[in-house]
């Protein structure tokens, strides 16, 4: 589809829509960028809540969910994502016969360069991702995309293939058989290194050093009682012993082990669970 306001509402007016789709189509006609960078949007991308779009519509979150669902099976091809987390606006764009209809060999063939455009040193990806298309990036025509896109992004070292193979299995967790081509640079600006790739420090890490048998005894008395009760426990022992031989039980195992107050309460409180005194 043409991305200009004409060729957009002379599709919105010859496709069969219900009377409420054709307006919820023409508001976010109304709220497209038609120059990359306005808004903080691409050319042909226009940014909504669902709770804005219900309130300019007047009607319920449900039937504007509804009313998205004819559009994007309709010829207009209404497809939305949201890149930039729960709270952010969702993003939306209209698709039309010639993406909707076309296979996914032609969606995927190296010699389409109709999947993006360069405008001052920025890269916008078009078209949509075929996610079983295969799995060697450089048989596709996204690798030179990925490429030229991951130079100023934080995957800037991080292989071509590899950021394909991810892109892949992210979306195959999720059950997408094909997502827009948009998707593909989110999910490239949202990169994280995973555990295994990130760069070691130099900083030297002393082991840890063994637990004495005092410490393996303090900690099996602390953990015979949940510490998250110990008020319950310290307000039942000293009930059934009194305050005096309570704090006197503290200060021994506190001399005992070594150890803080408050381990020494724990302690305590273990041990009254261990002799059956108390309840865990």
């Amino acid at each position: 589809m043409e991305l200009t306001t004409g060729a957009i509402l002379r599709r919105i007016t010859e496709t069969p829509l219900s009377t409420a789709a054709h307006k919820l189509a023409t508001i976010i006609l109304d709220g497209i960028a038609w120059k990359d960078g306005y808004n903080g949007l691409e050319r042909g991308t226009a940014a909504f809540t669902l709770a804005h779009l219900a309130e300019k519509m007047g009607v319920s979150r449900q039937h504007l969910t509804a009313l998205l669902v004819e559009l994007a099976a309709s010829g207009l091809a209404l497809v939305r994502w949201k890149p930039n987390g729960k709270f952010a606006p969702w993003l939306f764009r209209f698709g039309g016969h010639e993406a909707a209809d076309a296979p996914p060999d032609v969606v995927s063939a190296s010699g389409d360069t109709s999947l993006s455009r360069d405008s001052k040193n920025k890269t916008i990806f078009a078209g949509r991702i075929d996610i079983d298309a295969g799995s060697n990036v450089y048989r596709t025509p996204w690798a030179d995309l990925i490429k030229a896109a991951k130079a100023s992004l934080a995957c800037w070292n991080v292989d071509t293939q590899v950021i394909w193979e991810r892109f892949l299995a992210f979306n195959r967790a999720r059950g997408n058989a094909a997502v827009p081509a948009g998707f593909l640079l989110g999910f490239m600006r949202r990169w994280r290194a995973l555990p295994e790739t990130k760069v070691k420090g130099a900083v030297h890490v002393e082991p840890k050093r063994a637990a004495t048998l005092k410490e393996q005894e303090l900690q099996r008395l602390i953990s015979a009682a949940p510490s998250k009760n110990w008020q319950f426990h310290a307000s039942d022992l000293c009930r059934l012993i009194g305050k005096a031989a309570y704090d006197a039980r503290v200060i021994r195992v506190a001399e005992q082990f070594g150890c803080a107050r408050f381990a020494a309460i724990l302690a305590v409180h273990g041990y009254a669970v261990i002799a059956s005194e108390i309840s865990r």
